[in-house]
């Protein structure tokens, strides 16, 4: 059934890398992600990366540590400790798991500059939404408001993401941005 699921799900990207073992043809024969939208998703990572959270925990012995599905921070005192870290990670996660830490958004802060993490930047007192999460937001309810003028079927759609993306929003201090957006899609779209 699970390999059912796997296969009926979204496409993902091949994932042309080479692991430790790998033989010319396995890297064409391995999917890249997780099948985003399916309930299954959020199970499988969690059993699937949970070795790396003992790891991370009872080896590394990292005391300040959050993940959420395939998204992670680390918490410590200095910097050359949090290189040593994710140097340690990205070797376990290669070698036991077939996984690559993302280049781009595998990088240090200091907790007073806030940190990136599941389209908010936290901070120890606030969050507030990625300024892209935001573009992409106003992107796509603006379309979906013309839409929704054009076709009453997609008027449940709109209704349903609004729903969703104001829940996720409001998971940070977002108060007087959803009401600004908001107030200038009803305004500029019309009445849907």
């Amino acid at each position: 059934m699970c390999q059912q699921i796997l296969e009926n799900s979204n496409s993902q990207e091949p994932a042309v890398y080479y692991f430790e073992g790998d033989d010319l043809f396995s890297p064409f024969e391995r999917r890249r992600g997780l099948p985003i939208g399916n309930l299954t998703s959020q199970f499988w990572a969690n059993v699937y990366m949970d070795p790396l959270d003992h790891f991370v925990k009872d080896d590394l012995g990292v005391k300040g540590y959050v993940r959420y599905v395939d998204d992670f921070l680390l918490f410590g005192d200095t910097k050359q400790q949090l290189q040593q870290w994710r140097d340690h990670i990205a070797i376990r996660a290669g070698r036991d798991m077939r996984l690559l830490l993302h280049s781009r958004k595998t990088r240090i802060f200091p907790v007073s500059e806030g940190m990136p993490f599941l389209g908010f930047r936290v901070w120890p007192t606030h969050r507030r939404l990625l300024p892209d999460s935001v573009r992409r937001a106003r992107r796509r309810l603006t379309a979906m408001f013309a839409a929704a003028r054009e076709d009453p079927r997609a008027r449940e759609e709109l209704a349903s993401r609004l729903q969703a993306w104001i829940a996720h929003a409001s998971h940070g201090d977002t108060w007087g941005l959803r009401r600004h957006l908001l107030h200038d899609l009803v305004l500029t779209s019309g009445k849907p």
